[in-house]
Formats: structure tokens, C-alpha cells, sequence
């Protein structure tokens, strides 16, 4: 079927810009910053913890990225009081497979996320997905993003965002802080938010009083706060 060439121009005025992040769930935070921090020296660029959110039976959970260059990130979603089943030497969907009845969130935290420019943008695509066989099921204002979802035809949720305003250096060193928090309390008992969150806190103290160390100590002294 050929398009009319003035209806194909209208139509790109409004045109993804390519992947926002792609997302994943985790049952080991600590290894999975290690293997993207540590080793491939992705930095962690956003977290959102996040407590009661959604549906009563959903958990509370933590979403962090990474960047992998080009703006584009790689996220996964981490819910406390949530184990695998199965082998964990076993790989992908294998071990990260949950009893019968797990709620729909944990099949949808494996999604993809296109970015757009803006709300004009965004709210196109809305009207395409509206009219069509796979309407937008949800449209959310993030801490810095608003997004449509959908599924499509296979089953995939789809996620078209936007940013509503740049991420600060300050919520990058916040996101430093939340990962180096989860990392060592999801390794210990019984991890939860509020632990995160505590540790967080405490990491927060630490490493100010290292900070007002570094800030008076004698220039050339080679004190730097962590």
C-alpha cells in the first residue's frame, strides 16, 4: 500500500527518537551493579524507590539506571519480599520465573521505553494507540518523565516517554547513594525499603563528615571525601 506523500509528512512531524531505556527485573541488585558499574563502568545515572505505588498487592520496589551511552539507559526494577524459583544457576527467564499467580507487574517491569521530544509528541502517539486496536491502558507522571503504555501484540508492554525536566547532578549523587544503600542491604535479611532508606540516611551522615574533612584539610594533603 503506498502513502500519500502529504499525509507521510504529517506524520513525521512527530517521530520517536529512539530508546528511552529498556528494563528488567533483578533478584540481585549487588551483582547487577557490579556487573554494570563496576565492571563495564556504566554510571548510575536515576533511581526511584518507591513505596506503595500501584495496585495494593504491589510491592514496594526500587528502579535504577544506568547509562549506556547516547543518552539511552538500561533500568532494572528490584521488589522486596520477591525470590526466584527454581535453579539460580540457571539463566534468564528461567530463574526469574514466579509461582502461578504472580500479579502482572512482575512480567511488565520487562519492558521498553521509546523516547519523544515532547508533550505535543507524546500526546500523538496516544491518539494513534486511542484509534487503533491497542489503546494507551495508562498515562503516568514519573518523577521526571511522563509516559503512556500499552502492549502490543505479543504481549510486550510498551512504554513512549518524555522528559518534563533535565536530571540534576544532585539526583545523580542521589542515586549513587540509594545503589550503594540497596547493594548492601538487599545482601543482608530480610531486605525492605525502609532498611534502604535508613542506610541511605546513614550514608548521607558519613559521608558529609568526610566531605567537611576533605573541605579542611590542608591543600595538598590528598583528602578526598568517598
Amino acid at each position: 500500500m503506498t502513502t500519500d506523500p502529504a499525509d507521510r509528512g504529517v506524520h513525521e512531524e512527530h517521530r520517536v527518537q529512539g530508546v528511552d531505556h529498556a528494563a528488567f527485573p533483578t533478584f540481585d541488585p549487588a551483582a547487577t551493579v557490579r556487573f554494570y558499574r563496576d565492571t563495564l563502568k556504566f554510571p548510575v545515572v536515576h533511581s526511584i524507590c518507591a513505596a506503595g505505588w500501584g495496585p495494593a498487592e504491589h510491592p514496594d520496589f526500587i528502579h535504577f539506571f544506568f547509562d549506556i551511552g547516547n543518552d539511552d539507559r538500561i533500568a532494572f526494577f528490584y521488589y522486596f519480599g520477591h525470590e526466584p524459583v527454581g535453579d539460580p544457576a540457571a539463566r534468564g527467564d528461567a530463574w526469574a520465573r514466579l509461582p502461578e499467580g504472580t500479579p502482572e507487574f512482575f512480567a511488565n517491569s520487562r519492558h521498553l521505553a521509546i523516547h519523544v521530544d515532547s508533550e505535543e509528541d507524546l500526546l500523538e502517539y496516544r491518539r494513534r494507540l486511542d484509534d487503533s486496536a491497542w489503546p494507551c491502558e495508562m498515562q503516568v507522571m514519573h518523577e521526571t518523565i511522563e509516559s503512556i503504555y500499552t502492549h502490543d501484540p505479543n504481549g510486550y508492554m510498551i512504554e513512549i516517554t518524555r522528559a518534563l525536566r533535565p536530571v540534576t547532578p544532585q539526583e545523580d549523587l542521589d542515586a549513587a547513594l540509594t545503589i550503594d544503600a540497596l547493594c548492601e542491604v538487599a545482601s543482608g535479611p530480610e531486605p525492605s525499603l525502609d532498611k534502604l532508606l535508613t542506610r541511605k540516611a546513614e550514608l548521607i551522615v558519613e559521608r558529609a563528615a568526610d566531605w567537611d574533612a576533605a573541605q579542611q584539610a590542608p591543600s595538598g594533603t590528598g583528602a578526598v571525601p568517598r
